[in-house]
């Protein structure tokens, strides 16, 4: 006989599952259309900041009725105040905008188009902001890169491959170079390897002074040639651009200095060395002295140099070497403070990106930050309070939070402590920061915080996302550590479905980039892709992601130990995945699946090949 007390137990089961499977019907299946066409699930921001000089305000970009629209923001109450740029106005339909340093005239951009993955070109004006008047640059012409100068009269900018300036006061024209032509010269614009991989479009720097440009010109005459048809229109395109491959001739690079008023040009000297890269330059404080970084072609050594703008003479300051590689993203960092005796740069030369101060002669004064996680930012030095601000993963390679230091490198505060991912825009003075804050289970909430921390204003939370995630059925991304045979511990994420039950035996989708440096594996809203995972889930797929060896955010042996042999370690770490899913109780062994794009498609498509074992080929 069944006593009373399991019956009732077992009608409560019965009663919560029958509610559990009623409340899932009731929650709307996620589509292909509501990811892609009717943007559902596309989340709100706050975009175009712009800290206002008095320390007392700051602009922004919003939308008024279709038309773009710069409003002035106090800091004190996050009431606007003022409407400073007004697109229906200015007869401009503007996607970004700028100020010169005493604000007097603001730059706007619209019709931009883009060339490579972050250069661009589009029609540029200028706004007298007392007159609310505009004044095209190039009547008619589409240019790149178009820069203020730091005393308010002059513009430089980038057109067909050669570097000009504009005096806003007389409206004369300058072409500062002559020799500029596609295939063979750019100057003051990178070329496609630059930009690819050192992450750098505009190629020019005004000095603090505005009376010299320093700029890079790139010779990419003997670069090999490369073909191909885009797609994009009825009738395919042939395009042939310079595309060196591994071993093949790189574009040959010097640094220029352009002085305004002779109009001559002074060569720096970079050493005799042709087959480098330059792929920084800097001014220090002192408007006649620029700074720049050299790698050799195995990009295992980096010198920091700082060179006279007027001679071209050029010293060696600092030199780091490794027996793999020095990466320039974990060197991208340098700040020359105010005093003129010192600097700060970031360096993951002790195993972790960290922060260092060095003397002007390059010697190392301390190690501001250091441990077994990685700086993932240098926000600022506020040198008034002797303070350094930066974002990092201490907390976990799986999240970003924001911190400050002591310049000598006691007393760290956390000033965001929630779990999450935090990117962080700060005052020029160091009173305010803007946090754009994330979970992979929330979208993007932004506030206005003071120095301490302190939330002062919410300006964004995206209510309306969350409550239109609330009609459907979603399943929750899990995130997971397991193993390899040789003891490495990798980080990986789940998505179950949302009426996931774990007697059944589920196919497994998973996601990989797994290019160097990179990190899919991390506590922030994941956008389209997720979503589009998220359909996948619905109907009844787990995806699943594993960050491989090689990846970021865990230091640089992690990172280098792919080192001259990309795709082995990492295609190894995806099997390795695939069995320890292949072991779950609720996972399909015979149903597991990958897919990637990019270096992901390498990578997927070399799993299918290595592993097939474990894998299930797209098509049999």
């Amino acid at each position: 006989m069944i006593k009373s007390g399991k019956i009732a137990g077992l009608m409560i089961l019965i009663l919560a599952l029958s509610m559990q499977t009623m409340q899932a019907q009731e929650l709307k299946k996620i589509t292909l259309e509501d990811v892609f066409k009717k943007n559902t699930f596309s989340q709100k921001s706050v975009y175009g900041i712009n800290w206002m000089q008095d320390g007392q305000y700051y602009s922004s970009l919003v939308n008024r009725g279709g038309s773009p629209t710069v409003v002035k923001i106090n800091l004190a109450t996050g009431e606007e105040e003022a409407v400073l740029l007004d697109g229906r106005k200015l007869g401009v339909n503007f996607t970004s905008y700028s100020f010169n340093a005493d604000e007097s005239k603001a730059l706007i951009a619209t019709d931009v188009e883009s060339i490579y993955r972050r250069s661009s070109k589009g029609i540029f004006y200028v706004v007298d902001m007392a007159r609310g008047e505009k004044q095209q640059l190039m009547e008619g012409e589409k240019i790149s890169y178009a820069t203020l100068s730091p005393d308010n009269d002059k513009v430089a900018f980038v057109k067909e491959n050669n570097l000009y300036l504009v005096d806003l006061a007389s409206n004369v024209l300058t072409q500062i170079t002559r020799d500029g032509e596609w295939n063979k010269i750019i100057n003051g614009s990178a070329d496609w390897v630059y930009e690819e991989e050192f992450s750098m479009a505009q190629a020019f720097k005004w000095s603090p002074d505005g009376k010299k440009i320093a700029f890079i010109r790139f010779d990419e005459s003997e670069v090999p040639e490369f073909n191909m048809q885009l797609w994009g229109s009825l009738y395919p395109q042939d395009n042939r651009f310079k595309y060196p491959k591994a071993g093949e001739k790189n574009s040959q690079v010097s640094i220029h200095v352009f002085d305004v008023a002779t109009e001559e040009i002074q060569k720096i000297d970079t050493g005799l060395e042709s087959d480098i890269y330059l792929p920084r330059i800097y001014w220090t404080q002192d408007a006649n002295q620029l700074a720049f970084i050299r790698l050799n072609r195995l990009q295992n050594q980096l010198d920091l140099f700082h060179a006279n703008a007027s001679t071209g003479e050029s010293k060696l300051i600092l030199s780091e070497k490794s027996e793999t590689y020095v990466d320039m993203n974990y060197n991208d960092n340098l700040q020359y403070l105010s005093d003129g005796k010192s600097f700060i740069r970031t360096s993951e030369q002790d195993g972790f990106k960290h922060i260092y101060h060095h003397a002007m002669n390059g010697s190392l004064i301390r190690q501001i930050t250091s441990g077994d996680w990685e700086v993932s930012e240098l926000v600022g030095v506020d040198e008034k309070a002797k303070k350094v601000y930066f974002v990092s993963t201490e907390n976990s390679p799986l999240e970003r939070n924001f911190y400050a230091i002591d310049l000598n490198g006691k007393n760290k505060k956390e000033l965001t402590p929630l779990a999450g991912t935090h990117r962080i825009n700060m005052s020029p003075d160091f009173s305010f920061f803007i946090d754009y804050y994330s979970t992979t289970e929330n979208p993007q909430v932004v506030t206005l915080n003071d120095d301490t921390g302190k939330t002062l204003k919410v300006l964004e939370e995206n209510t309306e996302l969350k409550e239109r995630m609330k009609g459907f059925a979603l399943g929750q991304k899990e995130f997971f550590t397991f193993p390899t045979v040789d003891g490495t511990e990798l980080n990986g994420y789940l998505i179950k479905p949302a009426d996931f039950d774990p007697n059944k035996k589920y196919p497994v989708l998973m996601y990989v980039y797994g290019g160097p440096g990179s990190q899919n594996v991390l506590n922030s809203w994941g956008g389209t892709r997720d979503f589009w995972h998220q359909a996948l889930v619905a109907e009844g797929i787990i995806v699943a992601c594993v960050d491989n060896r090689g990846t970021g955010a865990r230091g640089r042996d992690f990172k280098h130990s792919t080192y001259a042999n990309l795709g082995k370690i990492e295609t190894v770490d995806q099997i390795e995945g695939a069995k320890y899913f292949a072991k779950q109780s609720f996972v399909d062994p015979e149903r597991i699946g990958i897919w990637g794009w990019s270096y992901g498609g390498y990578m997927s498509s070399l799993a299918l090949m290595i592993g097939s074992d474990v894998f299930k080929p797209p098509l049999q």
